[in-house]
């Protein structure tokens, strides 16, 4: 669970780095609906990305996924499902049922919150 919080900021400072008008990560979606600035799907620094709906799938030069969506004030909100699949990207995959997973994130309230019922954000 935290491996994932870590991995969505790594995948934000890269992003922004790289991407001079990004101030935060659901900001992809915007750049690539203008069509101007990203393209939906490409690469930055050791990342590749594709934008989809409300969200956006990284994955890292060693196989690690992220799947993040966005609420609509921009906030990265993820799902149990977004987590399996995270972990099951790790070098040593983990596999766990989504009551461990749920019971992990719950457990974690002062770095998670859940916002509606299965979904959560990474505390401010």
């Amino acid at each position: 669970m935290l491996g994932y919080v870590d991995a969505l900021k790594a995948v934000e400072e890269a992003m922004r780095a790289v991407i001079t008008p990004l101030e935060r990560l659901s900001d992809v979606l915007g750049l690539v609906r203008s069509r101007r600035i990203i393209s939906r799907s490409g690469r930055v620094g050791t990342y590749s990305y594709l934008v989809h709906g409300a969200g956006c799938r990284f994955v890292s030069d060693n196989g690690t996924e992220l799947d993040v969506d966005f609420a609509a004030d921009g906030s990265e909100i993820f799902d149990l499902w977004r987590l399996r699949c995270h972990g099951l990207s790790l070098p040593e995959p983990l596999d766990v049922t989504d009551q461990d997973l749920l019971t992990a994130v719950r457990s974690l309230q002062s770095v998670v919150t859940e916002v509606r019922p299965g979904w959560f954000s990474v505390a401010n």
